[in-house]
């Protein structure tokens, strides 16, 4: 938020107020810090350089592809820079059909690395796949399968936190993955039905089934307005911002 456009041309802001900080929300991603210090970026969308700049990220380790739709992503190209930090290509995981979509528009990052300039950015495909477990940032990643409707989906889980964007159903395999969390985060697009996204009573009757200890909801629309879901979402289910930080 905001989306283009506006009567004044500074933004569509919606049901949300421009004078709240938290509502101004660039698109949906995570980095995820193991206790070596690697970090795991999950999913490069768009906003990637003002995402990084903005809270002092200069480096990632590893990055994780959700899912290969547009907002996701076609930050890619900002991935140069942090070639020339590392000096080497980033390890770069998704399903075979989410790594085949990303290669068919960065054909380029996925030619072998050409340090030190780093002139394009340099990635280096590694396939995985639902139900099974990676090591990313020095961590076990147990990958698990979301419906989006229009595509699948990777869900993730670290011991007791997940990471859900991008889904409007999940199937019984995975809600069992998603049991005993002491942190969700879980995309949430709007107040009323989506035919893409989960909505609000959907991702109520998760929580009231699953009883994580925090949940924390992300991916959100323009009706998604900060103080009202402050004081209208359930306890235990708060509205995520730009910036925040979780410590497990």
């Amino acid at each position: 938020m905001p989306l283009v456009g506006g009567t004044d041309g500074f933004g569509a802001w919606g049901a949300c107020d421009p004078a709240e900080p938290r509502n101004r929300r660039s698109r949906s991603s995570i980095i995820i810090e193991g206790p070596s210090g690697k970090r795991l970026l999950v999913d490069a969308g768009p906003d990637l350089r003002a995402q990084f700049l903005t809270h002092g990220v200069g480096r990632i380790d590893e990055l994780l592809f959700t899912h290969a739709h547009a907002d996701h992503v076609m930050g890619v190209d900002e991935l140069r820079s942090v070639n020339r930090v590392l000096g080497t290509a980033i390890p770069a995981y998704g399903t075979a059909a989410t790594l085949q979509d990303v290669a068919r528009r960065f054909d380029y990052a996925f030619r072998p690395a050409a340090p030190p300039g780093f002139f394009r950015p340099a990635l280096e495909a590694r396939e995985v796949a639902p139900e099974t477990v990676v090591t990313l940032a020095g961590l076990p990643v147990r990958l698990f399968r979301q419906d989006h409707q229009v595509m699948e989906t990777l869900g993730l889980r670290i011991g007791g936190f997940a990471y859900s964007t991008d889904v409007i159903r999940l199937p019984e395999a995975s809600m069992a993955q998603l049991e005993g969390l002491e942190c969700w985060v879980v995309g949430c697009f709007q107040r009323g039905p989506h035919w893409v996204h989960a909505d609000i009573a959907t991702v109520t009757a998760w929580v009231e089934r699953l009883r994580p200890r925090r949940t924390i909801l992300t991916h959100m629309g323009p009706d998604m307005d900060w103080a009202w879901l402050r004081d209208n979402l359930p306890p235990g289910i708060e509205a995520g911002h730009d910036g925040l930080r979780i410590t497990l």
